[in-house]
């Protein structure tokens, strides 16, 4: 376990009303989820009962108990992005990453979601790489869009 790193996340929200969300969204920043043994830590630091950061962790989507990869893919799969073909996006996504929805490609670079709204039905169908938003895919653009990011340094 990283005691120094997670100490200096704590370090930054001292005194902040209301802080465990921000000091989960920095731990998930520096270890691309949110390992077990840190959340332990920050419980017995902060003082916050494990159950209550579990109930937050499980209730945003935006928090992960698994490690993600540096790029995370996320496919719309709501209602406007459905009818739209986004199923055959996240198919072609499957097939180009060799990874089924929920997993990450052998090398860490790539991480693949589904998600039920975006807020961009206008842009449907709609994938959402990192925080870079692709509007109107199709399966054919799914190659382009991964080499955007193959040697991205981001996440």
């Amino acid at each position: 376990m990283d005691v120094a790193g997670v100490n200096e996340i704590l370090e930054k929200f001292q005194g902040v009303k209301g802080n465990l969300i921000g000091i989960l969204h920095e731990v998930q920043n520096r270890y691309s989820y949110l390992p077990e043994e840190e959340l332990r830590y920050i419980s017995k630091r902060t003082q916050i009962p494990i159950t209550q950061i579990y109930s937050i962790v499980n209730f945003y989507n935006r928090f992960s108990l698994e490690p993600k990869g540096k790029n995370v893919i996320s496919v719309c799969l709501g209602t406007a992005c459905h009818v739209k073909g986004a199923g055959k996006v996240m198919d072609a996504l499957r097939e180009k990453l060799n990874i089924d929805i929920g997993e990450s490609t052998d090398d860490m670079n790539f991480s693949l979601e589904e998600v039920r709204c975006i807020g961009a039905c206008s842009l449907a169908p709609a994938v959402v790489v990192n925080e870079e938003t692709y509007g109107q895919v199709k399966p054919k653009q799914v190659s382009t869009i991964l080499k955007q990011h193959e040697s991205s340094e981001n996440g």
